[in-house]
């Protein structure tokens, strides 16, 4: 199946896999949707595509490890179980894959809110403020005092005709809960933009230069700009155009370059101090890098 860029509300159950049990339909769901998903105990690759409204996945059933990543970046490993929560701004499509650590069946709850009730909720919380307030990405959470605003919602969708008052009264209430305890100003109010502010990304990038031949860890990253290791990737790669992964091979590409040129080191002997312990390796990164092999860059030279 083709994924596209982007879906909407109402088919993003589409691209999941399991099957759907479960879920809102008519008149009186117009600001929530909502999806009762029956997974299977193991899943490969498949692909999420982006929406524009906030994305919750709520498990409620089964435990299981899941593994996540954007445009081709590192894999984020989380382990979930009942009451684990995901929660996702707009952005760009995700991988996704898992497999289950019990023979307890594996359920999830897919829960979208409409755009124009979160703008709403975020007036309320931020005020004036609220075109600078933007929901964080969340991964493997639990959040008890939502959990029974979600169980509601799910019964209001397994009745024959569900109450428009009630669903919209859900709505509301899961609305301002997301705003007040997920979302968090930026831009000019403060000094932030939709990417890594300058400040933390310098610090981030200065790190990655004075540990180049560490092995690559976004935890370790993630920490240095005080951010989750989902967050911190999006907004690194929205502010550099490539993920913390790929910045780190051009860091170490750019010094390989300046060591064969100002140096008489051999080409292993380079390629241990930029990180690489494996010669073939290091030599088909820098081919693809330069359009050269190690021993030929340097000839040049």
């Amino acid at each position: 199946m083709t994924v596209p860029e982007t879906t909407s509300a109402e088919a993003i159950d589409r691209y999941a896999v399991g099957r759907r049990m479960a879920g809102s339909k008519g008149p009186a769901w117009r600001d929530i949707q909502l999806t009762v998903m029956a997974l299977p105990p193991v899943a490969e690759i498949f692909t999420m595509p982006a929406v524009t409204e906030p994305f919750l996945v709520w498990t409620t059933s089964g435990e299981a490890e899941t593994q996540e990543r954007e445009n081709e970046g590192p894999w984020l490993t989380s382990r979930v179980k009942k009451g684990s929560m995901f929660l996702t701004a707009a952005g760009a499509p995700y991988d996704f894959r898992y497999r289950t650590l019990t023979s307890e069946p594996y359920e999830v709850v897919l829960v979208l809110l409409s755009v124009p009730l979160f703008h709403e909720a975020l007036q309320e919380v931020f005020g004036a403020n609220a075109a600078n307030a933007r929901l964080r990405d969340l991964s493997g959470f639990e959040d008890p005092l939502l959990v029974p605003l979600l169980q509601q919602l799910r019964s209001e969708a397994e009745r024959p005709a569900a109450s428009r008052l009630l669903v919209r009264g859900l709505a509301q209430a899961i609305a301002i809960h997301l705003a007040r305890n997920y979302a968090a100003l930026t831009d000019a109010v403060r000094g932030e933009t939709s990417a890594l502010p300058g400040f933390k990304l310098r610090r981030v990038t200065d790190w990655m230069a004075e540990h180049l031949a560490e092995e690559f860890s976004l935890g370790r990253l993630a920490e240095q700009a005080g951010m989750s290791e989902f967050h911190f990737n999006r907004l690194f790669k929205r502010a550099t155009g490539v993920p913390p992964s790929q910045y780190q091979i051009k860091l170490r590409m750019d010094a390989a370059r300046r060591l064969m040129r100002e140096t008489k080191r051999s080409v292993i002997t380079i390629a241990n101090e930029v990180g690489y312990s494996n010669p073939s390796h290091f030599a088909q990164l820098f081919r693809k890098e330069t359009g050269l092999s190690p021993t030929d860059y340097r000839r040049q030279r």
